[in-house]
């Protein structure tokens, strides 16, 4: 993934956009700090003003009452305003990850299909971090030190100029050093952090093949992968480590000499009695308390850069294309159309009705228009002029060999992906015309690659539909002859189901997602190999769940085992991203070679 352009050249507008919303905490935060700041800077005049009065044998307990509220005063509102800075740096990055999160979950499926889970999660978890370091520790370091820095200089000035310009010249060597520095710390950073994400897909890829790696008996060499990963991390932040710590000794370093200095030639001038020794003592303690804002600086300008190479990543996702869709999204109406669920009340924010007020809307019809598509990572089109019509109600079958455009018929109906040529309706209407919540409550997808969640049973089937009864979601497991899962439960819709769904077999797995998608009652169903894992038990159970079905709504059925669209009513023959041939079963036998050829090999003919 490439960092683009809008990242490197507005990384502070993106700074100022986090804490824009919590400027009154952070502007509060910022004054209590550079109070404590300025009453820091006072206290080596009331140390002089304590030291002369010494000298001068008088009274010095005002003197000392003085230094001793200005030391006191200082650490409270030191204190505060770090509580205050804080906080706010926590609310930054909360916003950090709320936004980085809503915009994931808005990415079109090819966009992130195209990203590695672990980085997008090192991203989310990791570089979202670092905005707390930017807010609490970069932007009011970068504040308060500069006017601390800015102050003593005023200050040294007042005490002595001729020390002034000497601590100048050490500071200015000390400003180049950090010039050339900086690119260096910015460029170790956006290595690391890199690495740290590269060592997460590492992690992911082993962990979502955990199975195949325990049969294949490859632990060992996932693990010299992830170690490998994590050597890379180890050897950038060690990069990053030194630059840093070169950066500080430096700074150190140079406010040492300084101090060396000063107290050199300050010494030469007492001697000659160009200045009281109270000057002197007075100017060493600007020096001394020049370390403070010097560091403070250096480290803000470090974790500056490491924060601009965070924001490069973040920046990086934000470039990724979206849906035109707002989370979160209202509870679709559901049709009581689909066999074996009750009929519930409609739910407000799904599609509207042809059929006249008040009354359930009917299946859909979809219809392709010489569509065209191809991924992009791929020479050949998925789909090549492609022209069909998917009738309102009924059972339609795509079939066709591996590669032949079946699963990117059904992508292309849930605008997952946009055809380049072409165009795709749904009951006459353009799919680009659908607002995508509309047209998503409208559909009911079973994907081949199921997916279960870590949850309850519950959660699982009404995961679309939250506010369906039970009495709905017992109905609709019956349907999908899920009943002998719900007796293994004890009943219990609340029972645990495992990450993945390792605690369920294939086929309740799949019959799980097509439970999910009748209870939305949906005007057109998609399913995509739904039958795959079932034996032929559960198979012709399930052939005549959809049969029944098909009876009151659309169903669109990919599939490769032509037991399950037998008795379809019409059959599409795909081959190279078009159809060939459309017919029922025993007319695409007897008039088309390919789908007789598949017939055959599944001893069908």
């Amino acid at each position: 993934m490439s960092a683009p352009a809008a990242g490197e050249r507005h990384w502070l507008r993106m700074i100022a956009g986090y804490v824009r919303p919590h400027r009154g905490p952070f502007v509060a935060a910022a004054v209590l700090l550079l109070a404590s700041s300025l009453l820091g800077l006072a206290q080596p005049l009331a140390a002089k003003a304590l030291i002369d009065g010494l000298t001068a044998g008088q009274g010095v307990g005002r003197a000392l009452v003085v230094l001793t509220g200005l030391v006191i005063v200082a650490a409270v509102l030191l204190g505060v305003g770090n509580y205050l800075i804080l906080r706010t740096a926590e609310a930054v990055a909360l916003d950090g990850r709320r936004g980085l999160v809503r915009h994931l979950l808005r990415l079109t499926v090819p966009a992130l299909q195209r990203q590695a889970p672990g980085d997008l999660l090192a991203r989310v978890a990791g570089d979202t971090m670092l905005l707390r370091q930017i807010a609490s520790q970069s932007l009011i370091d970068i504040f308060t030190g500069g006017v601390m820095l800015l102050g003593a200089v005023v200050l040294m000035a007042v005490v002595d100029l001729a020390l002034l310009g000497v601590t100048a010249v050490v500071v200015v060597l000390l400003v180049v050093i950090m010039g050339l520095l900086m690119p260096r710390i910015r460029a170790a950073a956006l290595r690391s952090q890199e690495s740290v994400g590269d060592m997460g897909a590492a992690l992911e890829r082993a962990l979502g093949a955990f199975t195949t790696m325990k049969a294949s008996g490859t632990e060992a060499t996932e693990a010299a992968r992830i170690d490998a990963a994590a050597l890379t991390a180890y050897r950038q932040g060690v990069s990053l480590a030194r630059w840093g710590s070169v950066a500080g000794t430096s700074a150190g370093l140079a406010i040492q000499v300084a101090f060396l200095v000063v107290l050199g030639v300050g010494g030469a001038r007492v001697a000659s009695g160009a200045m009281p020794v109270s000057a002197l003592v007075a100017f060493l303690l600007y020096v001394a308390y020049l370390s403070h804002p010097v560091m403070q600086l250096v480290g803000a300008g470090t974790y500056l850069q490491i924060g601009r190479a965070a924001l490069t990543r973040i920046a990086e996702i934000d470039a990724l294309p979206t849906e035109p869709i707002d989370l979160p999204t209202a509870p679709p109406v559901r049709a009581a159309t689909a066999t074996g669920v009750p009929a519930g009340p409609a739910r407000v924010g799904g599609p509207t009705t042809a059929t006249g007020a008040g009354s359930a809307p009917g299946p859909a019809e979809v219809v392709f228009e010489q569509v065209s598509f191809r991924y992009p990572d791929r020479d050949e089109p998925a789909l090549r002029d492609l022209t069909l019509t998917v009738p309102a109600g009924g059972l339609t079958a795509l079939v066709g060999p591996s590669g032949s455009g079946k699963t990117t018929v059904l992508a292309l109906i849930e605008r997952f992906a946009e055809p380049h040529q072409g165009r795709i309706l749904v009951d006459g209407r353009p799919l680009a015309d659908w607002p995508l919540a509309e047209l998503r409550a409208t559909i009911g997808y079973v994907e081949q690659d199921v997916a279960v969640l870590a949850g309850t049973l519950r959660e699982n089937v009404a995961y679309a539909t939250p506010g369906a009864t039970d009495e709905e979601i017992r109905a609709v497991l019956r349907t999908t002859r899920l009943g002998t899962l719900l007796d293994r439960l004890g009943d219990d819709l609340d029972a645990p189901v495992r990450h993945r769904g390792l605690s369920l077999s294939g086929g309740e797995r799949q019959r799980i997602a097509l439970a999910r998608a009748l209870l939305r009652r949906p005007r057109l169903l998609l399913l995509d190999e739904v039958t795959s894992q079932l034996d032929a038990a559960n198979e012709a159970a399930l052939r005549e769940v959809i049969q029944d079905i098909s009876r009151r709504t659309t169903v669109v059925v990919v599939a490769h085992r032509l037991s399950t669209i037998l008795a379809a009513d019409k059959i599409v023959v795909l081959e190279n991203g078009t159809a060939r041939s459309v017919g029922s079963h025993p007319e695409l036998v007897r008039t088309d070679a390919l789908y007789a050829s598949l017939a055959a090999e599944q001893a069908l003919v």
